[in-house]
């Protein structure tokens, strides 16, 4: 095995990672999203079905691996697009609670499609991407046992 980036399953990861984004890219533009906000919004929808005992910005964070400085500004601009609502928590204002609007909530409704779009464009078939998927959070769950 070289250390050349074609190589390397890290470099694999990212590439594949931004061919995912690039590909996402055309097909939530005329929604107003971008692929980062678009994670966001599955798991708001998520919760808003099956609600978490804290639906917060840090819980938001622990699901998607992202750290508040890369939230904040993301669901800042959800908010300004009248997607999500932020609303500080009385006992405690450093937790930010978020929620859904009514336009939100139908925005889900225009994107469930696109998932199905895109999987079916990528020639692969389902059952090989849920072994990727499998593998990959396998890898993960093993990462992030790391020292």
């Amino acid at each position: 095995m070289t250390l050349a980036p074609p190589d390397m399953l890290c470099f694999a990861r990212h590439s594949t990672a931004h061919a995912m984004h690039a590909a996402y890219a055309p097909l939530l533009q005329p929604l107003g999203l971008t692929y980062p906000q678009y994670l966001a919004m599955l798991v708001l929808w998520e919760w808003h079905d099956t609600p978490p005992a804290a639906p917060t910005v840090k819980a938001l964070g622990e699901r998607l691996l992202l750290d508040s400085g890369t939230l904040t500004p993301l669901l800042k601009r959800l908010e300004q697009l009248g997607l999500v609502l932020r609303q500080r928590a009385s006992h405690d204002e450093r937790e930010v609670h978020l929620g859904l609007t009514t336009a939100g909530q139908a925005l889900r409704g225009q994107v469930l499609p696109l998932r199905a779009g895109l999987l079916c464009d990528s020639g692969a078939s389902l059952e090989e991407l849920e072994a990727l998927r499998e593998q990959l959070s396998g890898l993960l769950t093993r990462l992030m046992a790391l020292p």
